[in-house]
Order: structure tokens, then C-alpha cells, then sequence
């Protein structure tokens, strides 16, 4: 498919994943409006990338609607949703705190819903639409001390092939994301230290193979991937 003129929305754009994503569609051509809470970080991103934003939090509802709205009504479609935004809060399951669980969820899974959901409405209305959402290795195998993030992404993953069986009979491609580590921001908000490396993934690496997915013809499509470093060990 052609990525020209394709109208995005990318959750979590800001910087990171979301913003390396936004940066390769707009190379192929593509338009994309970044939507995250930071106010100044996301006007920086979009100065950097030439491109719209919307100041908003997933995990509220109207940000969904409001924002698929506005974004096809600026550009006469909507065409894209990368549902992006995350983030994760770790520690051992006798020590982890209500509310840290619940604001992992509430942006992950809650917030990826009332995306999600808006976006669908607008693609089956429309006869065509690519659902991308991002989850992690870690939505495939929990790991000790990640019960609100792991299992964030296992309903992620649960919801996604929900939305895929109901979906493609209007033409929606509907896909799944897994990356491995990649060095971002992430593992600082999450309150550890992230070993840096030049053999561990960039955003740039993700954003690259979901770019290659959507580029495939529309009368076919990659249901998931995961992306692994080759060799971050060494």
C-alpha cells in the first residue's frame, strides 16, 4: 500500500516509539498528528517533524473521539491509528501498589480501548483503515516483578484478536507489535536504569518493520510481529 497522503494518528507521539513511527510515515509521503499529555515535549516533536498535535490523555474518553474527529475532519479521512501510548510501573507482586496498577491499565489497556474503538467506528464507516497497536515481548511471557505491565500487554494482545475477527470483513487491517527492549525513556519513568548498548534496538527499528507491514497490498496483511535485537548481549 501506498503511504502517500495516508492520514495517521499516533498515541504516544511525543517522543520514542510513537515519534520515530510518525517520522517514517511522514517520509513516505504520509501525514501524521501526534496526540500524548506533555504539551511541550509533543509541540517540540511536531516543530521537529512539521507536523499537527493534540494535547490529550488516551486514558480519558473524549480524547478518542474528539481526537479521530478532528483529525479526519482536518484532512477529509482517517486512515491510521497507532495506539501507541504506554507505560509500565514494576515491582514484586507483595509489593505493588493499587493505584500504580491501575494507572498502568488505565493507559494500556483502557486508554488503547477508547482508541481503538473510536478508530474503528471511523474505519467501518469508511471501508478501510490500519489498527496498529503496540505491545512487547513482555505480552508474551510475564517475567518477575512485571504484573502490571505484562499483564497489561496480555490483554492488549487479547483485545487485538478480538478486534482483528470482527474487523477484517470491513477491510480493516487490524495488527499487533511486539518489540523487545529498545533504548527510550521508558525504563526511567518506569524507576530503573537502562543499560545502554549499540547492539540493543532504536525506535528506529520498529518503526521500519511496521512501516514494511503496512506497505504491504491492502488485500493482505501481518497479523503480529515481534522485533528482537540480533545479538544485545555482546
Amino acid at each position: 500500500m501506498n503511504l502517500k497522503d495516508r492520514v495517521a494518528l499516533v498515541t504516544g507521539g511525543s517522543e520514542g516509539i510513537g515519534f520515530a513511527i510518525a517520522k517514517a510515515l511522514i517520509a513516505k509521503g504520509g501525514k501524521a498528528t501526534l496526540l500524548a499529555r506533555n504539551e511541550q515535549r509533543l509541540r517540540e516533536a511536531a516543530e521537529k517533524l512539521g507536523c499537527d498535535f493534540i494535547v490529550g490523555d488516551v486514558g480519558e474518553e473524549e480524547t478518542a473521539d474528539t481526537a479521530v474527529a478532528e483529525v479526519a475532519a482536518r484532512h477529509g479521512r482517517f486512515d491510521i491509528l497507532v495506539n501507541n501510548a504506554g507505560f509500565g510501573r514494576f515491582a514484586p507482586l507483595i509489593d505493588m501498589e493499587t493505584e500504580d496498577f491501575v494507572a498502568v491499565h488505565r493507559t494500556n489497556v483502557l486508554g488503547a480501548f477508547f482508541m481503538g474503538r473510536a478508530a474503528a467506528r471511523h474505519f467501518v464507516k469508511q471501508g478501510s483503515g490500519d489498527l496498529i497497536n503496540i505491545s512487547s515481548t513482555s505480552g508474551l511471557s510475564g517475567g518477575a516483578g512485571a504484573t502490571a505491565y505484562s499483564s497489561s500487554k496480555f490483554a492488549l494482545k487479547g483485545m487485538t484478536e478480538c478486534w482483528r475477527a470482527e474487523l477484517r470483513r470491513h477491510d480493516v487491517r487490524v495488527m499487533l507489535v511486539n518489540p523487545s527492549e529498545v533504548l527510550t525513556s521508558f525504563s526511567k519513568r518506569a524507576g530503573y536504569e537502562q543499560q545502554p548498548s549499540p547492539k540493543k534496538l532504536r525506535a528506529s527499528e520498529i518503526a521500519d518493520a511496521i512501516i514494511g507491514a503496512l506497505q504491504i497490498d491492502s488485500r493482505g496483511f501481518v497479523p503480529e510481529f515481534s522485533v528482537f535485537a540480533t545479538n544485545p548481549y555482546e
